[in-house]
């Protein structure tokens, strides 16, 4: 049946919202249910009228660092930790004792507090080795950065047979360093010396050349021998750097007409400054602390010119059997090395080249 036509002219009612009392029951629930009907809470109330977790203050200080991330990293290193406590720490331990007794091979010490540093105080031997130990470093670490930074820069270039190159370069580090010495010193000696020898033939000296008796000739020939084997580590390890460079960078600065040293100052040494600072850190404490190319070359001769403070150390304490020098010597050497590592992190800090 069909509702009858509304007369013209009369408006037609405009509902109005219902009193929030008057709402229609919901499905299920008759009229003449008084019960209250439960609000629903929006998402945000509900999480917030959770009952609130137990946080890790409210336990003890093991609840909360397990309850953190952190005891999980503690786990992982526990064994580097462990490693290093076994390996370094007791051995740094044992030649600090050491040096403040007077123990010699065979025979317990007793303490005998700083005697062997002042002995070692006014020693002209120590202080000649301290001399040569930083005049040899500072010279080898500086030529083979130079060295190995501009092998970097070539290797990192297109050349034909890089791979090849590359593995050829790394002999020199791959090589053990007593054989090495070995080589050097049939290079250098007096008798058998392969450049007197050429040299002879050429007509250009009439008797060899005796490199490593003299002293100022000893020390150049243990320091090219150093820079030989070392630049290879700082040329690979640069190149690797090189490597992570974007090109992009370089196609912008020769589109504003960028001079190849104005690339190398501006892009190339700014983005391989961190690198730069691990590697000469690592150069300076193995050229600091060498001892087998020397002793195999020179045994600190002659005249004690090129004993460093390794081998001083390693004459005094182990073949001349007095374990408190020697141990005094090397842990002089302590302080040199907390400086040059020193050095790098502070350059790290202040430059801020890591982010974060």
């Amino acid at each position: 049946m069909k509702p009858s036509p509304r007369p013209r002219g009369e408006e037609r009612p405009v509902p109005h919202p219902a009193p929030l009392g008057c709402l229609a029951p919901p499905r299920g629930r008759s009229a003449t249910d008084t019960t209250p009907i439960p609000r629903r809470l929006p998402v945000a109330d509900i999480a917030l009228a959770r009952p609130a977790a137990a946080t890790p203050e409210s336990g003890s200080a093991w609840a909360r660092f397990r309850s953190s991330r952190g005891w999980l990293g503690f786990w992982f290193m526990l064994p580097a930790a462990a490693i290093l406590l076994l390996f370094l720490a007791y051995p740094l331990g044992k030649g600090i004792w050491l040096s403040v007794t007077d123990t010699r091979i065979g025979r317990g010490g007793s303490f005998v507090g700083l005697e062997n540093y002042e002995w070692l105080w006014d020693d002209s031997v120590f202080w000649l080795s301290v001399f040569n130990t930083l005049l040899y470093t500072v010279i080898a670490s500086i030529a083979k950065f130079g060295i190995g930074l501009y092998l970097a820069l070539l290797l990192n270039k297109r050349l034909p047979c890089k791979a090849l190159i590359r593995s050829i370069v790394l002999i020199p580090w791959v090589v053990p360093t007593v054989l090495s010495a070995l080589a050097f010193w049939w290079i250098f000696d007096s008798q058998f010396s392969i450049i007197s020898w050429s040299l002879r033939r050429l007509g250009l000296i009439s008797t060899n050349i005796d490199f490593l008796g003299d002293p100022t000739m000893a020390r150049i020939c243990v320091t090219f021998a150093n820079i030989w084997r070392g630049v290879p580590f700082i040329a690979i390890t640069l190149l690797a750097g090189l490597q992570t460079v974007s090109p992009s960078l370089y196609e912008a600065a020769s589109i504003d007409g960028a001079t190849p040293w104005q690339n190398f100052r501006h892009i190339t040494l700014p983005l391989l400054t961190p690198i730069i600072a691990v590697v000469m850190t690592f150069s300076v404490l193995f050229t600091f602390t060498d001892f087998q190319l020397i002793w195999a070359m020179t045994r600190g001769g002659p005249v004690n010119s090129t004993h460093l403070m390794a081998t001083l150390s390693y004459q005094r304490g182990i073949l001349s059997g007095n374990l408190g020098e020697g141990a005094a010597i090397a842990t002089a050497m302590v302080p040199f090395l907390i400086l040059a590592i020193g050095i790098s992190w502070f350059g790290l800090q202040n430059r801020k080249w890591q982010s974060g």
